[in-house]
């Protein structure tokens, strides 16, 4: 058997007899320092502990190949009329998407960018719109033209002016023209407006008489409105309110819609052996109020470089290129699913880590100058994806974007183009808590090296001391 004697050899930690130490006040003075540092670097280790710090790391985007990408969008135009704002997504995959209308919202607005009325439901029919086979020959023109002198004075006289605004180089417009110029016979013949008078066709050459359509907020040729006595009065916002007609284009629906606007102001008898025969007319919507227009809403859209577009489009009409602006200002252009309040309040710990280019448009102006013309305005968004994970393990998915934007001349209709490309990188940040082994090991190097330092300044001291003393007693003798 080993005996005890041997077994305490091997004591790293030999004690001293009591009666050879001795207690000093500079060796208490350093006892109490000590501890006082020790419990100041045990409260720091443990509120490190406690504390969790997010790291940052950059992986492959590791989405599904199903996974959609959500756009948030709410941008204002102040030049591009409702009636014809169209929202357009398409990508490199072959996806084409026209004017989406199912998530999207447009609102009219004036110059300023103020609101001025409700939801614009109305648009441009998706149907084919018929109209008159065409016919070679001259045809008598029965459409009375207008100009800025004289449209107020038409408008006033009778109860019912439908009025043509067209361009003479649209194909549109020449399309609609010998129609409109046989209804406008018939309906002058059936109302005389010399005898009758309750209706009234017109036409307004929009190449003559910019600003008279312009005032009329007309974009696309050729536009059909339908001004009805009384509605020249200008409301709060100053503006005319009146109606469309985005029906067929042929003769025979022509004058079967100005026969239903001209006895819907019959005398009293008349209405009611007629009521069931206005009735029938749905292809008249209000007209928009103003020229600009404020869209917003949502998209779906693969995880693949695309487009989305904003800009006047119709089956059934002509744009003016020249006369197109597409200046703007993003309120809101982002990407992913929308972080609530709540979420962003458990996430204070992570906040500086993300949220910082998640709207990185927000607020910012895009205005062309006045004398500019055919400018689409594109915006060039590299868009990476971030994932921060906590220590509860909940997800949270951000979406942040770097932009560049330009101005660009185009032949075509000017637009807002806003090019996609997303990087196959993700950020990912992790919430990763220290490790309670780690805790203790730091503990014990603090409570050592504390101790350690704390004997070899005594014993320095204390030699110090012991030496002076010396010194003092050889001077005595």
């Amino acid at each position: 058997m080993v005996s005890s004697s041997k077994i305490k050899s091997v004591d790293f930690y030999r004690k001293i007899p009591r009666d050879l130490t001795e207690a000093s006040l500079s060796g208490a003075g350093l006892s109490i320092l000590a501890a006082f540092f020790m419990i100041f670097l045990f409260g720091m280790e443990l509120n490190s502990y406690l504390t969790v710090t997010p790291t940052t790391s950059v992986i492959v985007d590791k989405s599904p190949d199903e996974d959609f990408l959500r756009i948030d969008f709410n941008i204002s135009f102040p030049a591009l009329s409702c009636e014809f704002a169209s929202v357009d997504m398409n990508d490199v995959l072959g996806t084409n998407r026209l004017n989406v209308t199912k998530t999207v919202r447009k609102y009219p607005i004036d110059r300023n960018f103020k609101s001025t009325g409700t939801e614009f439901l109305a648009g441009p029919v998706s149907k084919v719109i018929k109209h008159d086979d065409f016919v070679e020959g001259v045809y008598a023109e029965g459409a009375i033209s207008l100009n800025a002198h004289n449209f107020d004075k038409f408008s006033h006289l009778h109860p019912i002016l439908v009025v043509n605004f067209f361009a003479p180089w649209c194909s549109w417009s020449n399309k609609l023209r010998p129609s409109w110029e046989k209804a406008a016979k018939i309906m002058r013949e059936r109302y005389d407006p010399e005898m009758d008078g309750r209706i009234l066709l017109a036409k307004v050459d929009c190449t003559e008489e910019n600003e008279l359509c312009r005032r009329n907020h007309i974009q696309g040729y050729p536009s059909i409105r339908i001004f009805r006595k009384g509605s020249d009065v200008r409301d709060e916002h100053g503006h005319h309110e009146h109606e469309a007609y985005y029906g067929d284009r042929d003769t025979d629906s022509l004058v079967n819609t100005m026969e239903a606007l001209a006895t819907s102001i019959a005398l009293e008898s008349q209405k009611l052996a007629l009521e069931d025969k206005s009735e029938k007319v749905s292809d008249k919507k209000p007209a928009p109020v103003t020229g600009g227009c404020r869209v917003e809403g949502f998209v779906r859209v693969k995880k693949v470089p695309g487009n989305l577009v904003v800009s006047a489009r119709s089956g059934a009409h002509s744009f003016d290129a020249s006369q197109m602006n597409m200046s703007h200002i993003i309120t809101n252009l982002s990407f992913g699913k929308k972080i609530t309040p709540k979420v962003m309040t458990d996430l204070n710990r992570v906040l500086p880590y993300i949220g910082r280019s998640h709207n990185k448009l927000y607020n910012q102006a895009f205005i062309t100058h006045p004398g500019d013309s055919n400018i689409t305005i594109e915006h060039y968004l590299q868009i990476v994806k971030t994932e921060v994970m906590t220590r509860a393990y909940k997800i949270v998915e951000d979406y942040e974007y770097t932009a560049h934007s330009s101005l660009v001349n185009s032949p075509a209709v000017p637009a807002a183009k806003f090019h996609l490309e997303l990087s196959p990188l993700q950020v990912l940040i992790e919430e990763k808590p220290k490790s309670f082994s780690h805790f203790l090991t730091n503990l014990c190097a603090i409570i050592g090296g504390v101790f350690t330092v704390a004997g070899i300044l005594d014993s320095i001291l204390h030699n110090t001391l012991r030496l002076i003393k010396k010194v003092e007693l050889g001077k005595n003798f």
